[in-house]
């Protein structure tokens, strides 16, 4: 009777560490690591874009919305820093946060920055939501949503 019992919960935690994984994978122990260093080279790449660089880190099929409402495609986002009409001369990632769930991941973080629009400079401090997906052995950034924060 012990022996069936012991076999018994051992398959319970074996199923329960099955439901656990995705269908699309199981995050390995490095990936917040992975996502937080991608997050790090996307913030890089906003201040000095390059097409090799913005294509490296971003998903094609991108939804990027803004806090006023805009929401750009991968490439009106690249094109918009290629051109300046989005020119981010700074930027300061502060209370980020990391969730893996299967291949993708949710990161929360503070975006303050200087930022010189279409050669008109000013200042932003926005809440962001990104998601970033494993595609490959790469982490892209897929989704991402900026908010103001509430005034205090």
């Amino acid at each position: 009777m012990l022996k069936k019992l012991i076999l018994i919960i051992a398959a319970t935690v074996a199923l329960a560490g099955c439901a656990g994984m995705s269908s699309g994978g199981a995050s390995s122990p490095g990936d917040a690591q992975a996502v937080a260093a991608a997050a790090e080279k996307l913030r890089v790449a906003m201040i000095d874009p390059t097409p090799a660089a913005l294509n490296a880190l971003v998903a094609d099929d991108l939804s990027y919305g803004h806090s006023g409402g805009k929401v750009d495609t991968k490439t009106s986002f690249m094109a918009d820093l290629m051109s300046g009409a989005s020119d981010f001369v700074t930027i300061a990632i502060t209370e980020q946060t990391i969730k893996i769930v299967g291949n993708n991941a949710i990161v929360r973080h503070t975006l303050t920055a200087d930022t010189n629009d279409g050669g008109k400079p000013g200042k932003v401090a926005i809440k962001i939501l990104g998601v970033w997906q494993k595609q490959g052995g790469d982490w892209k950034l897929l989704a991402r949503q900026a908010v103001r924060p509430p005034a205090p």
